[in-house]
């Protein structure tokens, strides 16, 4: 993330781009960013997970957080729009959103394709 001693590029703007990244994602996932270090060619993170705070968000505070990251889902548009769902569209609905849950209190999801790799 400094300069690149090969083509004289500097990268530093890296630096900056990963800690905006961190504080987004940390409005989004149920996680507290206790500390982090960017270095030149990687970077360390301290996080806390909060399950108990997934727990207690609504459906369509879930579906919300998922959908500043990820595409939706039909089903899950028609809940925020409190249109009818049949009782499977609810069950798939239900589903979805709990897979949804599960995901933004997982350390993973976060730094899975959204974070550059560390390797």
């Amino acid at each position: 993330m400094g300069e690149d001693k090969y083509s004289g590029k500097n990268y530093e703007h890296r630096r900056e781009w990963i800690s905006d990244k961190l504080a987004e994602l940390g409005d989004i996932f149920a996680l507290d960013i206790a500390a982090y270090a960017v270095l030149s060619n990687h970077y360390h993170l301290v996080l806390h997970i909060d399950a108990e705070k997934a727990a207690g968000w609504s459906d369509k505070t879930v579906i919300r957080r998922w959908m500043q990251l990820f595409k939706g889902h039909d089903l899950t548009l028609k809940v925020l729009q409190n249109k009818p769902l049949s009782d499977a569209e609810q069950w798939k609905a239900d589903e979805l959103i709990a897979e949804w849950r599960s995901r933004l209190c997982d350390i993973s999801w976060p730094l899975h394709g959204i974070l550059p790799s560390q390797h």
